[in-house]
């Protein structure tokens, strides 16, 4: 019998490892790869926030579309779960092979035009230096032209990353269910969505340090370009990750093929489960039958395409169910928003760079994140909570959370940016009129806005490009470009008077706002294990792969999928300065933010999403009946 029992706790274990490896990998290259890439591929492609948030909710969109049928069908007895993750896995790899492809099909990435980009006060004379120099850059490199196409490559493989990962969070989630027990159950899962925090964490810290490989390393020497990792338009090697992740998937996928349906002694612990869903009078008319498996095989025997609007319609009568519903796409809006645009907010607010962003990211998702997810399953399980305290307990992890939006409040002054957020030294603006990257010292230049360079002058102000800053001579020295003779710049007696690095932000707010952001994920994702284990339980045992379906499809519809689309647009609100393109139209990657609307419209999402989220769990506490008080009031009633 021990034998039985060891044979079995090892099968159990090695299904268990291979789905949480799956999930590691979903989410190392969904919420890990594509998110820390975000503002590399903007500024790549010449993409704006709209349009990648856009790409991000491609994923969500794809899921949404396939967790009815891929649940309804996976969930039916009968039906092979692994065959269906499988199945899931191909299609992601082949979503990161797609997503790559932009790389191959453009050419190579040239960042600056050292012959065109200082300040030429005889050509600008003579001749319309903007153009010429605009026409000279579409020739030669991809500066002038519009990659803005790319999108729809980007989507399109976001679209396949969804279909692929939509069995894994439903199908995976129900077959370790069906195989353990109810107390083992929430152990099992929490592991299983901690493995979803610390996928994205490995992908923030791995894709972050890809960043640091020039984006062109087999063709181009980074060196040639007097260019390092500290500038501006540094283009990392985003892609490389893809590539190698879309090998992993095909290889894992084929040996989940043979795993089977169900794993042995799943049917009498499915037998020896006690049913907490909310009570209703059927269900309680139902659990008092004694021939409960006959009842069951009458309904799966019943279950026909015909029926799946009933089957709706009984999982939405649920109060309990439909409230947890509510709070996960309140919770998924913020979580997704936050996911997609979080390092790019930091790297723009604290001035530092998508390396450090990503790396920042990590290490706060791993211990918040990852320890949250896996406290909270444990909790359950310790605290033997029955649905009403799980309930309970989310509702009041939510409370505490809340208060903790506040971290988006901690915010850095605009960095000096010459002509954006601060007037030329020498002029002061003190005319009154609006802040111009155009001034008196580098009228006669000739500059192209379209020839984005930026410097860090010796007076700790950034300049768009040496020839807006008035720079007539430059130096190299290894990897970095030194300007001198610059006549917007003051401070003439320090030396060099410019470089191609960014200028040292003099903000010490991060420290504060890493530790409020830490908090603020540990207590928000304290609540993501609970309440899934409250949703299964709140359901019919028949009903819970279809139930997980329709719950990730509220939280698409409602949560994931506008999220990005509305961080996005409000992100691009807070943009001051556009890049602009060879027709004179804005447009492209956004190149500076003002920092307090950034920080404000962060702050307000979040605190708004959660807000809803704790009315949402408070209704669903609010609504549920256990099964015992619905018997109880029958019995009284009878009497």
């Amino acid at each position: 019998m021990n034998n039985n029992n060891s044979a079995r706790s090892s099968r159990v274990g090695s299904a268990a490892s291979t789905e949480t490896s799956n999930l590691v990998l979903h989410r190392l290259i969904v919420n890990g790869f594509v998110n820390v890439n975000i503002s590399t591929i903007e500024r790549r492609f010449g993409l704006r926030s709209r349009q990648t948030g856009l790409v991000a909710s491609g994923y969500d969109l794809a899921s949404f579309v396939c967790l009815v049928p891929v649940t309804y069908y996976g969930g039916r007895r009968g039906a092979s779960k692994p065959c269906f993750i499988a199945i899931g896995l191909l299609l992601l790899g082949l979503g990161s092979l797609i997503f790559s492809l932009p790389h191959f099909l453009v050419g190579s990435y040239r960042a600056t035009i050292a012959e065109a980009n200082n300040c030429d006060q005889e050509s600008g004379r003579l001749t319309n230096q903007t153009m010429q120099a605009c026409h000279e850059a579409a020739e030669d490199f991809d500066v002038g032209e519009s990659l803005t196409w790319t999108v729809w490559l980007f989507f399109a493989a976001q679209l396949l990353h969804g279909a692929g990962a939509s069995p894994l969070f439903t199908l995976g989630v129900t077959y370790l269910d069906e195989n353990v027990s109810t107390k083992m159950s929430s152990v099992y899962l929490g592991i299983y969505y901690t493995m979803a925090i610390i996928g994205p964490a490995v992908g923030y810290v791995l894709g972050g340090q890809l960043l640091l490989i020039y984006t062109d390393f087999v063709t181009v020497d980074a060196a040639d370009l007097s260019l390092t990792s500290d500038s501006k338009v540094w283009i990392g090697a985003w892609w490389i990750g893809f590539v190698f992740a879309a090998m992993v998937c095909v290889l894992i996928a084929i040996p989940i093929f043979g795993y089977p349906k169900s794993l042995p002694g799943a049917e009498k612990l499915q037998l020896s489960k006690v049913s907490e869903a909310h009570a209703t009078k059927k269900t309680a008319e139902i659990t008092t039958k004694s021939e409960k498996e006959t009842v069951t095989s009458k309904k799966e025997k019943r279950r026909r395409l015909g029926e799946l609007p009933l089957a709706v319609l009984t999982l939405f009568k649920n109060p309990t169910f439909f409230f947890l519903n509510l709070a996960g796409a309140t919770e998924g809006l913020v979580i997704a928003g936050f996911a997609a645009f979080l390092p790019k907010q930091i790297e723009n607010q604290f001035s530092i760079s998508p390396v450090i962003s990503a790396l920042l990211m990590g290490l706060i998702t791993v211990p918040a994140g990852g320890g949250g997810t896996f406290l909270g399953g444990y909790l359950v399980k310790k605290l033997n909570l029955a649905c009403g305290g799980i309930i309970k307990m989310c509702l009041l992890v939510t409370v505490v959370a809340t208060f903790f939006t506040s971290c988006f409040l901690v915010s850095c002054p605009n960095a000096e940016f010459a002509g954006v957020t601060t007037a030329y030294s020498h002029s002061q603006d003190k005319s009154g009129l609006a802040i111009s990257l155009e001034d008196s010292c580098n009228t006669n230049c000739g500059c192209s806005r379209t020839n984005y360079d930026p410097i860090c002058g010796a007076n700790g102000v950034m300049y768009y490009s040496p020839c807006f800053a008035g720079c007539r001579q430059e130096e190299q020295l290894d990897t970095l470009k030194i300007y001198r003779n610059c006549s917007c710049i003051e401070d003439s007696l320090i030396l060099p008077e410019a470089t191609n690095v960014m200028c040292e932000s003099k903000c010490q707010s991060l420290p504060y706002f890493v530790g409020l952001c830490f908090v603020l994920m540990l207590f928000t994702f304290l609540a993501t294990m609970p309440a899934l284990s409250a949703t299964l339980r709140c359901v019919q045992d028949e009903q819970r792969s279809f139930a997980l379906g329709l719950q990730w499809i509220k939280v698409r519809l409602m949560g994931t999928i506008p999220a990005p689309l509305i961080f996005g647009a409000l992100i691009d609100e807070s943009c001051v300065l556009w890049h602009e393109s060879c027709d004179d139209q804005a447009g492209g990657a956004c190149l500076v933010y003002d920092n307090f609307y950034i920080s404000r419209y962060m702050w307000l999402l979040a605190l708004i999403g959660k807000l809803c989220s704790v009315l949402f769990f408070f209704g669903a506490w609010w609504f549920y009946v256990p099964p015992s008080e619905t018997l109880n009031a029958k019995e009284e009633a009878d009497t």
